[in-house]
């Protein structure tokens, strides 16, 4: 194979990229994606402050003398509950969350490792989800449980963070 390099050939063999070492990575997927401040939506989510938020309330001021109309946004974090506010000019990005909801069959609970055991449709064990911080959460678990009824449990993600979104009763077939 001839290559030129500014008007002159470069002969080279397949064995001149034997010493090439390629590695994978992870997909080129982002945790989250730019979005017009103005297609944002209620009920949608954004990036806050640096955390992932529902929105809860969005106003929009008209445009003012200087020419942008402002959107004030109102979000309430997806992970811990806590209120943030931002005001973006409407023609402005903003980042969205990428947000995954996926549903586990509950297996077990352990409190000193401070895990849950969940399984996936496939039968595939799946460990690393943390105990929700809410007790209450925790109790019903618990006693679901105890009394042996099939439990399902979903999981959302975003942004590297995944927290217990719901638990409710299996179908039974």
């Amino acid at each position: 194979m001839n290559l030129w390099n500014q008007g002159s050939p470069i002969s080279t063999k397949m064995g001149d990229f034997d010493d090439l070492e390629f590695t994978t990575t992870e997909s080129l997927a982002s945790n989250t994606f730019p979005a017009q401040c103005s297609s944002l939506r209620k009920n949608g989510c954004v990036v806050l402050k640096g955390r992932p938020c529902k929105i809860v309330d969005m106003s929009t001021s008209k445009t003012g003398k200087h020419g942008h109309a402002k959107v004030h946004i109102v979000g309430i974090d997806i992970f811990n509950g806590k209120k943030y506010e931002d005001v973006c000019p409407s023609t402005h990005n903003m980042e969205v969350p990428c947000v995954n909801r996926r549903r586990y069959q509950l297996v077990d609970i352990s409190k000193e490792d401070g895990f849950l055991c969940l399984m996936d449709d496939k039968g595939d064990i799946v460990d690393g989800v943390r105990i929700p911080s809410d007790p209450n959460v925790v109790k019903d678990i618990e006693s679901r449980l105890e009394s042996g009824t099939p439990t399902n449990v979903t999981i959302i993600t975003a942004m590297g963070e995944e927290a217990v979104a719901s638990v409710d009763n299996a179908p039974v077939n």
